[in-house]
């Protein structure tokens, strides 16, 4: 039997850990915290996951809280204009429901089941010199622990990293007592409210440890308006600058926020990285290779909604890969191999992170404003969220996106809508 150790509890390490327990692998998990340690701290992302992803989960039997948490039928865009009107506001649908379940819940359920199934759970927070003796033991050591000490053995891959810095500084609120929006009471949506040159504020509904519950989660340009949550650590004040901002610059969402109140004492969470492409197999001081998984390698600003369903992603290819490789050695080669199979997947949302980072162009402007008129590019926009493959199409080159409009509105023309 192969032994596979995995570093990191989070959604792709966790994920991984039990498709390979699945699979007949002798798996041994470490991570820094306990499961009633995670239950009981701070929240740690905003999580909503679009239907691929969620089909990961389902396919291990991991979709535990699908019939409990909301299902999340679309996204809407909305556009702030100076004088707090709204230029441009639509909502498109999804084809498939997305979900959000908070990361305390999911990660303490799993890392629970990890140990019931009997995998070797490890509480110890890891250092180099620590997976340079344990590695000696397994076959594979895949490192998917996103922060700290680890990280460093993966080199940062310039070519792909188009930033050094920061480009957003971050601010989560879960709360109850969020009104819907009145436009569309029948389903929830995700909302994008774009702030231009200041910032983006974004609201989902998800399941948390009291139930249902909304995600207010700002996205500020540094050094703008919105980037005043440093340094902020009573949750208190956390969520009242965040109602403030919101009055200030989207007073159609405050005024739907004006009965809330945060989830839980450790309902709120901020901080800023930045986006990074890293080299996928680090290198121990014995000499000794690990591989990078998920946002160890491949860490996007959350703009895109894309962490959690970048790390499920990641999760299904590596696992495809370990289990096709049979009884060969995890050298090098593998590896690197292994991660391309992922990079596939994940170049294309690196790519529209990146842009969706910088001030859009015209041509993308147009499209968000098309979008507002024909419901056809509304839907296909939104469903790039799960599948940013198809933002080639369409999005980036501004003839593509000149003739996609132009399709889209004689097409309406043509049947009188």
């Amino acid at each position: 039997m192969r032994k596979i150790l995995v570093v990191g509890a989070g959604q792709s390490g966790l994920q991984l850990a039990l498709g390979l327990q699945q699979h007949g692998y002798e798996v041994t998990l470490m991570s820094n915290r306990t499961a009633d340690e995670i239950r009981s701290g701070r929240v740690m992302s905003t999580q909503c996951m679009f239907h691929t992803a969620l089909q990961h989960e389902r396919d291990l039997g991991l979709n535990f809280w699908e019939s409990q948490a909301p299902n999340i039928d679309g996204v809407g865009v909305s556009v702030a204009g100076p004088d707090g009107s709204r230029p441009v506001d639509w909502v498109g649908k999804l084809d498939g429901y997305a979900q959000s379940v908070d990361q305390r819940l999911k990660m303490a359920g799993w890392m629970e089941t990890f140990s019931q199934r009997g995998g070797q759970l490890v509480i110890h927070g890891a250092a180099v010199s620590d997976l340079d003796y344990f590695a000696r033991s397994y076959d594979l050591v895949l490192v998917s622990a996103g922060k700290g000490e680890l990280v460093s053995m993966f080199g940062r891959d310039a070519d792909r990293s188009p930033y050094d810095a920061p480009q957003r500084a971050l601010a989560v609120a879960y709360v109850h007592g969020l009104g819907p929006r009145p436009e569309h009471p029948e389903f929830d949506a995700v909302r994008c409210n774009l702030v231009p040159g200041v910032g983006e504020l974004f609201i989902m509904p998800t399941l948390t440890l009291s139930g249902r519950a909304d995600i207010l989660f700002w996205e500020g340009v540094p050094g703008g308006p919105l980037d005043v949550f440093n340094g902020v650590r009573d949750p208190g004040e956390h969520l009242a600058i965040t109602l403030d901002l919101m009055k200030r610059f989207l007073p159609w969402e405050h005024d739907r926020a004006t009965q809330v109140e945060l989830t839980d004492a450790n309902g709120t969470l901020a901080g800023r990285y930045a986006p990074t492409v890293r080299n996928p197999v680090g290198r121990l001081p014995s000499g000794g290779a690990v591989l990078g998984v998920a946002d160890v390698v491949v860490a996007n600003d959350p703009i895109t909604g894309q962490g959690s369903n970048s790390a499920a992603k990641c999760a299904a290819a590596y696992l495809a890969s370990i289990v096709e490789h049979g009884d060969r050695p995890f050298d090098e080669a593998w590896m690197r191999s292994t991660f391309d199979r992922y990079w596939e997947t994940a170049r294309h949302v690196t790519k529209w992170t990146n842009a969706m980072l910088a001030p859009p162009p015209e041509h993308v402007l147009n499209l968000i404003g098309a979008a507002g008129q024909f419901p056809p590019i509304a839907d296909r926009f939104v469903n790039a969220f799960d599948n940013p493959a198809d933002l080639e199409n369409f999005f980036y080159d501004p003839a593509r996106n000149e003739a996609y409009i132009a399709e889209v509105a004689g097409a309406a023309q043509a049947s009188g809508a």
